[in-house]
């Protein structure tokens, strides 16, 4: 629980929410992405701010691991350290805060003004006795927090810490794999899906390559849910991981998105009849037999897929462009069951 010499300064209903956050941060267990996701959400809106981010300290850049509201759009961004607030709070291990972007000299204003900030506060968070990055609430207009958000946003970090020190209570640089990579599976998690994402662009760009992005959801996992329970959904999601990850090529990032939902990164492809061969393989090995305690079970993945620059240059068009594949293949395919089912003959 938050230490009472903090709390103190809270409204008791403002102190009831950080309880019940902490109460919901214990049922996501060791998945610290997850975690750092939520307080995220969660810090966005007890400060009534516009957005929040967790940024982690990687060597000299400053990475965006969770974010909601107008910070969501720039997850896996990376910045330098250096010239900006928060990694003037991760050295000096300080909360601070920013009134006005445009006048104040400690921030990189050029990276404010691309996520859409204008004030915010930022608070350390602290690993085993280190700084090891902030958590931040940001607003598009100046002036928009004051101390009681410093306040709040300063509990918040302690959520993280404490799921942090769980997360990798022996191995300190296990921390970083921990924030990045899905708990369930093993895979990478969306905050390092983005995070290669807008690396994979950036050489493409300076390459003259192409990069392909393939955005999976699995067919029928509710009904293994509702049918079979959550231990035999979980079993599915972390078989289709598995099955993904062995067709996927080692230079290829394999993610799990959120629920059901699987990305893979697919780099130096020739055109979109690469990913389109890609695709097909995957569906086909994730559709093999699949056993839970005995009981076959189906799985199954509809596959939308894009290819940069031919079917957009940044990150929102892509994706957007593999969602509508996506779903125009889960729409034929239901529609293709459906006109089996009513031509089969009846008994």
């Amino acid at each position: 629980m938050a230490p009472l010499s903090k709390a103190a300064g809270l409204q008791p209903e403002k102190l009831v929410q950080v309880i019940a956050t902490q109460t919901e941060i214990a049922k996501l267990g060791l998945d610290l992405g997850g975690v750092m996701g939520f307080v995220a959400e969660r810090a966005q809106f007890l400060t009534d701010a516009n957005g929040a981010i967790v940024e982690l300290a990687e060597g000299d850049e400053m990475v965006y691991r969770a974010a909601s509201g107008i910070g969501k759009p720039q997850l896996g961004l990376r910045l330098p350290r250096q010239g900006s607030l928060s990694g003037l709070c991760v050295e000096t291990g300080r909360p601070m805060r920013c009134d006005d972007t445009e006048t104040d000299s400690r921030v990189d204003r050029e990276a404010c003004r691309r996520v859409g900030l204008r004030s915010m506060v930022v608070a350390p968070l602290i690993h085993h006795g280190e700084t090891v990055g902030v958590l931040k609430v940001a607003a598009p207009t100046v002036s928009a927090f004051d101390e009681s958000h410093m306040l709040m946003l300063e509990l918040m970090t302690e959520l993280i810490a404490a799921a942090m020190f769980n997360a990798a209570k022996f191995a300190p640089s296990e921390l970083y794999y921990r924030a990045t990579h899905d708990d369930l599976t093993g895979i990478a998690n969306r905050a390092l899906f983005f995070d290669r994402l807008r690396q994979n662009l950036a050489q493409a760009k300076r390459q003259s390559e192409h990069v392909g992005i393939l955005n999976l959801d699995m067919d029928g996992l509710k009904f293994i849910n509702d049918n079979y329970g959550h231990r035999a959904g979980d079993a599915a999601i972390k078989a289709t991981a598995e099955r993904i990850k062995g067709v996927a090529r080692q230079s290829d990032t394999v993610a799990r998105l959120g629920g059901d939902e699987f990305g893979v990164i697919l780099c130096k492809v020739a055109d979109l009849g690469d990913v389109a061969s890609q695709a097909e393989r995957i569906a086909a090995e994730i559709s093999e037999p699949f056993n839970f305690e005995e009981q076959p079970l189906d799985l199954g993945a509809s596959v939308g897929m894009a290819l940069y620059p031919d079917n957009g240059c940044e990150i929102e068009a892509l994706l957007e462009h593999a969602d509508r594949s996506m779903y125009q293949m889960k729409r034929t395919r239901k529609g293709s069951r459906t006109a089996d089912r009513s031509t089969s003959p009846k008994a």
